[in-house]
């Protein structure tokens, strides 16, 4: 490997273009196509997988016990999803080609369809215009682990399987005809989009009040998934401790604390939201930007997140976890009058406040925030706002949440009747 050649860079934008527009999955579904049904010419095959454009098409197995509401529920989710409802029965009854006669002559006599037939029959079925178009949802079977590894062999597997299963008294009362009860969660679960194994880059950013909590849940982040937390104070700071070209042009804002120009700013973010640490294992941004301006140059240099959380605290609680906050110059400890008092009153005598955590400074920086908290949420638009006033381990799991699954797609309105 040549030593000489430069650090790779990813453009940014191509990323983002990429999981945006599916572009992973898309490749995925088609390799899995080709794969399973070997056609000729793979090339005509893919470009006609394309045209159909049917890849989110529902694809349900209905499985349960008798009585278990496999019917009901399957002609509710046709319903909602407009997806044509199969059984056993009326893929039989569907046509009569050669392969459905094959199969009524077994019943005919008596005998039960053979798997591999059964796979045969179903797969014909699916391949018809109406499933391709609009999807599927098979009632009833496969019944055996062999008629499933039959499907599979033929290249039939759904995009959600629903098992249905109740106590057996609760299964007899309702073949004795009582009510089936029928909740949301199936309806909700065939919505919800399956896992993609296609790469998926963590872009997160962490905006919310002064003292809600962001450095500490990136830093949480960051230890447990791999993310490269990006701290925009910290990595103003460092680069004037490193002596860096743009370092030694901040140094004078940063010793007198004032703001740093934002072209600054965005030259020292885009190198490290550039990187490939970064491009690879994704990232987490807090402290940039504050105000819609600042969201403008982020947007135009290439970099957008997929995630978007809101901190939210209120003011009078800010103020108490701020101002109440003393450091012990002897240790470094940091304590707080109400939360972690002193253990001793030599300590406690001792104790001294940042200057930037008097509560008219708090104060201030709760003004500025609030000025332009309103025109950031309309500018990322899909923010999800987390109550940041509880346990920071609580915060994370609501936050980690909406990290590792989809966002939920909504539910289609009910058709009306004509």
């Amino acid at each position: 490997m040549d030593a000489t050649r430069k650090p790779l860079r990813i453009p940014p934008a191509m990323a983002v273009y990429a999981e945006e527009h599916g572009v992973f999955d898309i490749i995925q579904k088609m390799v899995e196509k080709v794969l399973v049904d070997r056609p000729e010419d793979p090339i005509q095959y893919m470009i006609d997988h394309l045209s159909n454009d049917n890849d989110d098409v529902p694809r349900v197995f209905i499985l349960g016990p008798p009585a278990s509401g496999k019917h009901t529920m399957a002609k509710l989710l046709c319903k909602r999803l407009n997806a044509t409802h199969l059984t056993p029965e009326n893929v039989l009854s569907s046509d009569v080609s050669l392969l459905v006669k094959e199969a009524q002559s077994y019943r005919d006599k008596g005998q039960e369809v053979p798997d591999e037939l059964w796979a045969k029959l179903m797969r014909e079925r699916l391949s018809q215009v109406d499933c391709i178009k609009r999807g599927w949802v098979l009632e009833g079977f496969p019944k055996t682990r062999d008629q499933a590894l039959m499907l599979q062999m033929a290249g039939v597997c759904p995009g959600h399987l629903v098992v249905l299963d109740a106590p057996d008294i609760v299964l007899i009362e309702r073949n004795m005809g009582k009510r089936i009860d029928i909740t949301d969660g199936v309806l909700t679960f065939v919505l919800s989009k399956q896992r993609s194994l296609a790469p998926h880059t963590p872009r997160i950013l962490l905006y919310g009040p002064p003292g809600s909590g962001r450095s500490l849940q990136a830093s949480l982040l960051a230890q447990k998934y791999g993310i490269i937390n990006i701290c925009c104070g910290q990595v103003l700071k460092e680069a004037v401790a490193d002596q860096t070209k743009l370092g030694e042009l901040i140094q004078p804002y940063i010793e007198n604390d004032q703001q740093v120009p934002d072209n600054f700013v965005l030259k020292i973010l885009t190198d490290h939201l550039s990187s490939l640490e970064s491009a690879k294992h994704g990232w987490v941004l807090h402290g940039f930007p504050q105000d819609t301006d600042q969201a403008a140059l982020l947007k135009d240099a290439g970099f957008m997140p997929n995630r978007v959380f809101s901190l939210d605290l209120s003011d009078d609680v800010v103020i108490e976890r701020l101002s109440l906050c003393m450091t012990d110059p002897v240790s470094g400890e940091r304590y707080h009058s109400i939360y972690k008092p002193a253990p001793r009153s030599e300590v406690q005598e001792r104790l001294q406040q940042n200057p930037k955590y008097s509560e008219e400074k708090v104060q201030a920086r709760l003004d500025a925030y609030h000025a332009n908290a309103d025109e950031l949420e309309e500018f990322y638009q899909d923010v999800i706002h987390i109550n940041a006033d509880q346990d920071p381990y609580t915060v994370f799991e609501f936050i980690e949440s909406y990290i590792v699954s989809p966002l939920p797609k909504s539910l289609p309105e009910e058709p009306t009747s004509p």
